[in-house]
């Protein structure tokens, strides 16, 4: 570890933190509202825990079912589970969150703050699903909350995420706020469109990422748009080791793989010596829906066509929108070099991410999810129960930043902290 110590709000499933910790940052504390994301950055730190102190043979216990949640619990330090902080950042709870914080800062200082609040009110999709635009929406304002934390803790550099659609949300008027807003705490910022798969990533997602440092700090941020890691790999690469599975297959915990690891699996961390595969866990569908995808996959296949949904026979078109989302049933391309870009709704169905092996005929696992994202597969996504937790596992993955990204983001930031101390 290099001691730049970080806090993480809005962690999510913490995506973006293990890109940090990767790099060899420590976190102070994650701040998340939603209990299951919790639960899995619990999960996530007692892992971290245990292969700093080699008992790393007790987290493959658990991955292996061999041992409940609660007794992996019992073996990590209250400290580190208790910096998993489940409160809603706001108004409400900042103080109680930040005097949280404070008791496990003791001595020194904070080097950086990172993350970002939830995205739907910036988006563009979810400006165009609300009846206001998200107008008025309190979403629309977490940044400001976000500032109160830089004012409490000062950090050297600040990392902030989110969507595209915060460029032009409200006509820009958020973003310029932000901008002077966070002037007026003490530091500068510059904006960046990233793509991930710029990073490694084999997914289209793009992003913002807004690098903020304080004022009177005299820093040469380097342009990240500018990195851009060639890639001979496909998305063949993320599923080409992975047993078979068929719709509403598969238990939670725990399969063997196919077949040995490859070059892109080994170098992007997915595969890290643990063979121990959980989560490869494909949801059920109906019969008309599997024969939709038997006619996606056929079509990509054979002509690399994508399906249009007003194509489909009548007797298989049940929606009455006839005219938006006509691409709602899409095939995860294996002969591509990145995938569409997965996000939160792949929780409510899997049409947008159909396996493109039509023996299989299913939507993609979770943890063909979590690989599209770059997440290793010793990643735990938890439900706030033991078991049962294949959606709020889906909508983690799809509310995360990969990590392989954040990762790239992270040597630069541990550079610029080490020319300042």
């Amino acid at each position: 570890m290099n001691g730049f110590k970080y806090i993480d709000l809005f962690a999510g499933a913490g995506g973006l933190s293990e890109g940090f910790i990767r790099a060899g940052f420590e976190p102070i504390a994650h701040v998340e509202m939603d209990a299951a994301a919790c639960f899995t950055l619990r999960t996530r730190a007692a892992y971290h825990h245990l292969r700093s102190i080699n008992k790393h043979d007790d987290y493959i216990a658990y991955l292996k079912g061999e041992i409940t949640r609660n007794t992996l619990y019992d073996i990590i330090p209250s400290s580190i589970l208790e910096s998993i902080i489940n409160l809603p950042i706001g108004p409400e709870f900042n103080d109680e969150i930040q005097n949280q914080i404070e008791k496990k800062i003791e001595k020194g200082h904070v080097d950086l703050i990172i993350g970002g609040p939830p995205c739907q009110a910036y988006s563009l999709v979810g400006r165009a699903r609300s009846k206001t635009g998200m107008k008025g929406d309190p979403r629309n304002y977490l940044y400001i909350h976000y500032a109160s934390f830089l004012e409490r803790f000062k950090p050297t550099i600040f990392v902030f995420e989110n969507v595209i659609g915060l460029k032009s949300a409200g006509g820009g008027i958020y973003l310029r706020n932000m901008e002077k807003l966070f002037l007026e705490k003490g530091y500068n910022m510059k904006l960046f469109t990233v793509e991930a798969n710029n990073f490694g990533v084999l997914q289209n997602r793009r992003r913002i990422i807004i690098i903020g440092w304080k004022s009177d700090f005299p820093v040469i941020i380097p342009d990240i748009e500018e990195i851009k890691k060639s890639s001979n790999y496909k998305v063949i690469n993320i599923l080409a080791d992975l047993p078979k599975i068929y719709a509403g297959e598969s238990s939670n915990k725990y399969l063997k793989y196919n077949s040995r690891t490859n070059e892109y699996l080994k170098q992007s961390h997915i595969r890290n010596g643990i063979n121990v595969l959980t989560q490869h866990i494909a949801r059920p569908h109906t019969k008309q829906d599997k024969e939709i995808y038997r006619i996606a996959v056929n079509k990509w296949n054979g002509s690399k066509q994508r399906l249009n949904y007003n194509d489909l026979p009548e007797r298989l078109k049940t929606h009455q929108n006839r005219e938006s989302f006509s691409d709602r049933f899409k095939v995860v391309a294996a002969d591509q070099p990145y995938s569409q870009t997965v996000v939160a709704h792949i929780a409510k169905d899997g049409h947008y991410y159909i396996h493109p092996d039509i023996d299989q005929n299913r939507s993609i696992s979770i943890r063909e999810a979590a690989r599209l994202q770059s997440f290793p597969d010793d990643y735990y996504f938890e439900g706030v129960k033991e078991t049962a937790n294949r959606t709020p596992a889906f909508k983690q993955i799809g509310n995360a930043v990969p990590p392989l990204m954040a990762y790239e983001i992270a040597l630069i930031i541990k550079k610029i902290l080490c020319q300042l101390s």
